[in-house]
């Protein structure tokens, strides 16, 4: 088929080496800035599509896009992480619709930071469907190809992110050969029941500051739902940001009184907490770019996280 690439994310850059080398064409790339956790930038995109010979766009807005997609004239799109909404006038530029990646178990998990939100939420599994878009709307559409993550409180969202820098490049092929058998396929189609929806929005670096008067595992469910690639998890200690990006569950039965944030234990290899509700045992921790072990700062049970 003829693919009209639209996107970012290094998920996108494998996705569609791939799809080149199953065979099919790749008939231009349209890309925009990417953000600060990408591994490939709009740089990355224009050298391929120079190496291929094919129109590169660089651009928020894909209406600015419509001249060199109706000159191409591709059989379908593809689409992973592009940062504005696709309008049906782009959208009907492409006989069989554009397919987009999306890392939520639609029609649940919506909109923006899925994977996170879902970790915060306590989820026992990520989806993760290719869809056919519609105009104007928000990750609606027909599900052509599904897969789900099984996840628990101690699924780090780095996690999330390398199963689908594995899983999308495959689900697109699967998607792209199942509308080349029959152009109507559909695995299922979304519910439009506001009941069933759940509409997640962007989560910000400051979101990961942790209040040590809740729960261990909200807190745990924070430090997961924040991790690589994304900037952490953080705290005060001693006036310094303390990004934690290890921790788990302390089991233990102690009753105990402390303040939350409070060292209960200093370890050679882990530092226990107080939180709000249980204890939480730290082993990595990052201070002033430096990364590890947290006894290299807390070494005593008089000291504590703000």
């Amino acid at each position: 088929m003829k693919i009209g690439v639209i996107g970012r994310t290094e998920i996108l850059f494998r996705t569609v080496n791939n799809l080149r080398s199953a065979g099919h064409e790749i008939v231009h790339i349209i890309t925009a800035k990417e953000a600060p956790e990408y591994n490939k930038t709009s740089e990355d995109f224009r050298k391929l599509a120079d190496k291929w010979n094919v129109p590169f766009i660089h651009t928020p807005r894909i209406i600015e896009a419509k001249q060199t997609i109706t000159e191409v004239s591709p059989d379908i799109g593809i689409s992973v992480n592009y940062p504005g909404i696709i309008p049906q006038e782009v959208i009907d530029l492409f006989p069989h619709g554009i397919l987009n990646a999306h890392g939520g178990d639609l029609p649940r998990y919506r909109g923006n930071a899925c994977q996170a939100w879902a970790i915060l939420n306590g989820e026992e599994r990520i989806g993760l469907c290719i869809h056919k878009m519609i105009g104007g709307e928000l990750d609606s559409g027909d599900i052509i190809t599904r897969e789900y993550l099984d996840i628990d409180d101690n699924t780090k969202v780095t996690k999330c992110w390398e199963w689908m820098v594995d899983k999308i490049p495959i689900l697109f092929l699967e998607a792209l050969d199942k509308l080349q058998q029959d152009s109507r396929y559909v695995l299922e189609q979304q519910s439009v029941g506001p009941e069933d929806t759940l509409r997640c929005y962007p989560r910000a670096p400051e979101d990961g500051r942790i209040d040590w008067r809740k729960s261990n595992v909200e807190i745990l469910r924070l430090i997961n739902a924040s991790n690589k690639p994304y900037a952490g998890a953080f705290c005060d200690f001693e006036g310094k940001k303390m990004i934690i990006w290890d921790a788990e569950i302390v089991e233990n039965k102690e009753i105990f009184c402390a303040v939350p944030g409070q060292v209960t234990l200093a370890d050679e290899s882990f530092v226990e907490l107080a939180c709000g509700r249980g204890k939480l045992r730290l082993k990595e921790v990052e201070i002033g770019g430096q990364s590890g072990l947290p006894n290299q700062w807390l070494k005593s049970v008089r000291k504590r996280l703000q």
